[in-house]
């Protein structure tokens, strides 16, 4: 069974896009996984480095690991951050990957109701958040998945989800209404693991800052 020595250093990773996006900058950083976390079963994927360990979890869990130290770094989107609240953790670099909107959404032609609104949606903190600063009260219903459903059954008035596309809403009849939030993807550090293993981090840190950079001229 793989583990994880004292002197590793993890980084945590969630399968699919932010994966796939985040591949070029570790490369440039001189990490490369030795399997493919999209076909290996295995849940901790070794390096051509052996002092880099990568962490395969869900996007929302990537923060809590980070938190508690189960990884020294971690890339999740910009979501994932607000809804988690971000507590033990730097949000050192935003890698500019994976963007997207966090987005009110709802029918076009069918004003939201001015008291009583329903929101469903997965981003609970958030949203409760938004329409707090902005003074409306909301009834907050949580899902953990097919948010557009809702407002066409009833469930809800609108939803606040993450668009990209937009072409889910529109195959539903739904449109964007409220723009909360532009989202990318960000690399984040634990607050001990900094101190810790200072030197080691830094260097990562900027050589993926300089890819970023690089793919990102201003």
């Amino acid at each position: 069974m793989d583990k994880i020595v004292k002197d590793t250093l993890t980084i945590a990773l969630s399968k699919g896009r932010i994966f796939k996006d985040t591949a070029p900058l570790l490369k440039a950083a001189g990490i490369e996984p030795l399997d493919d976390p999209e076909t290996s079963r295995k849940l901790i994927l070794d390096t051509n480095r052996d002092d880099v360990k990568l962490v395969i979890i869900r996007a929302t869990d990537v923060p809590t690991y980070v938190q508690y130290g189960a990884a020294d770094l971690g890339v999740a989107g910009k979501d994932v951050l607000m809804e988690h609240g971000g507590q033990e953790l730097y949000e050192l670099v935003d890698l500019k990957i994976a963007r997207c909107k966090l987005m009110v959404a709802g029918f076009p032609d069918r004003p939201l109701p001015t008291t009583g609104l329903k929101v469903a949606t997965k981003f609970v903190n958030c949203t409760r958040r938004y329409f707090a600063e902005q003074g409306r009260q909301v009834d907050v219903i949580k899902l953990y998945g097919s948010m557009e459903l809702a407002p066409l059954v009833g469930l809800a008035d609108c939803i606040v989800d993450v668009v990209d596309t937009g072409n889910t809403l529109r195959a539903n009849g739904l449109a964007p209404l409220e723009h909360m939030a532009n989202i990318t993807s960000r690399l984040i550090v634990n607050k001990a693991s900094m101190k810790l293993k200072h030197a080691a981090i830094r260097e990562l840190i900027a050589h993926i800052q300089a890819a970023v950079d690089q793919r990102n001229p201003s």
